[in-house]
């Protein structure tokens, strides 16, 4: 009887028409449509180090895009936590990324979206610490926005047919 029901299940499960995100590997219609992704220079650290995310999760430099990828980034670290000396014991760092998908043949934005995390750093007596605390916290959430922004992407290019 169970073995019924879990074979039932399992044709149940094949006609709802879950299909896999990266079907056909390298050559799939998602994994080509994200390779046509040109991603544009973005000022300051933070953007170096999300536009380099971004480069090898789409494939490297793209030589004939069909797409540009332009990201606006807001990275901004707020103190809280006050003790009775009014020193700060606790940061947050918060990453936001407004991105926008420009088709380049008719210049029209195709995708406007955002992305965001924040990380809490633990300000401790050494500033060194610190300040590494705050660096990897933003190489951290630099890496999450990329996956964040090619999660979407992927589904854009999944549905628009990759034009």
């Amino acid at each position: 009887m169970i073995r019924a029901v879990a074979f039932a299940l399992l044709l149940l499960l094949g006609a709802c028409g879950l299909q896999p995100m990266y079907g056909g590997g390298s050559t799939g219609h998602v994994t080509t449509g994200l390779g046509t992704i040109q991603v544009a220079p973005i000022p300051d650290r933070a953007g170096w180090l999300v536009r380099n995310a971004l480069v090898d999760r789409l494939g490297g430099e793209v030589p004939d895009p069909a797409y540009r990828l332009e990201v606006e980034l807001d990275d901004n670290i707020t103190s809280f936590g006050i003790r009775g000396d009014s020193a700060a014991t606790r940061e947050r760092r918060t990453l936001r990324a407004r991105y926008r998908l420009v088709d380049l043949k008719t210049g029209e934005v195709v995708l406007d979206a955002t992305a965001g995390s924040d990380a809490g750093i633990d300000i401790v007596s050494s500033e060194y610490a610190t300040v590494a605390a705050e660096q990897t916290a933003q190489e951290r959430l630099a890496q999450v926005i990329a996956d964040q922004m090619v999660s979407r992407l992927a589904l854009f290019v999944r549905h628009s047919g990759g034009r």
